[in-house]
């Protein structure tokens, strides 16, 4: 009997915003419900796109470079990482994909989003997320957040106005795919957060099951 393909789900938002500290928690819940998951991120997720992380984070370089890279990584991670594990089954939650580049690239940096439409098409066409859970907070919020957690990478020193562009592509991104992105208020307490999101997660293991039973 054919393996059923498993549900892709993504994690995004602004640095600060809060989403790393519930992918764990996302992973458990699911594990709970009967699930099998393997839990990664962007950029990183594979041996090279870690090394490709480090760089992308750190060191100074064109924006085309930038996105192009973002992109090379996020070939590697889809061919040996989340297409392999989908097509097993697995449930994968991905902590950033291609939305974080719309959003900080396309819009944080400016680029827009013709060529990032491109690039998208070549590397994953057939492939989007099933959910994403956007983790939305006001920029002075998540500044604040940061300044308390640790030395900041090469993104998240950048100043308000490349937030504030970044913070508004995403919005734009979950005001075109509101069947798929969905925004989560992170102001509130976590525990707020993650009982808002058990009936998201409820919802969507009723709905993936459904597919399987048409």
């Amino acid at each position: 009997m054919q393996t059923r393909r498993g549900c892709f789900i993504t994690l995004e938002g602004l640095d600060g915003a809060g989403k790393s500290t519930h992918v764990q928690w996302l992973v458990e819940q699911l594990q709970q419900r009967g699930l099998n998951v393997l839990a990664t991120r962007e950029p990183g997720g594979t041996a090279l796109g870690e090394q490709l992380r480090q760089l992308v984070l750190t060191q100074p370089m064109n924006l085309s470079t930038e996105t192009l890279l973002m992109f090379a990584g996020r070939c590697e991670h889809i061919a040996t990482v989340i297409k392999p594990a989908l097509e097993a089954g697995l449930w994968v939650v991905c902590d950033r994909f291609t939305d974080a580049t719309y959003a900080y690239q396309g819009g944080g940096r400016e680029l827009g989003s013709e060529r990032i439409g491109i690039l998208e098409q070549w590397v994953h066409a057939d492939l989007q997320p099933d959910r994403t859970w956007l983790f939305d907070v006001p920029l002075e919020v998540a500044r604040e957040r940061l300044a308390r957690t640790r030395e900041l990478d090469r993104f998240e020193q950048e100043g308000a106005a490349f937030f504030e562009r970044t913070r508004t592509a995403y919005h734009e991104r979950a005001q075109r795919f509101p069947e798929r992105l969905r925004i989560v208020d992170s102001t509130q307490a976590i525990a707020s957060v993650r009982h808002s999101l058990e009936g998201q997660i409820d919802e969507l293991v009723r709905q993936y099951a459904s597919r399987g039973e048409s």
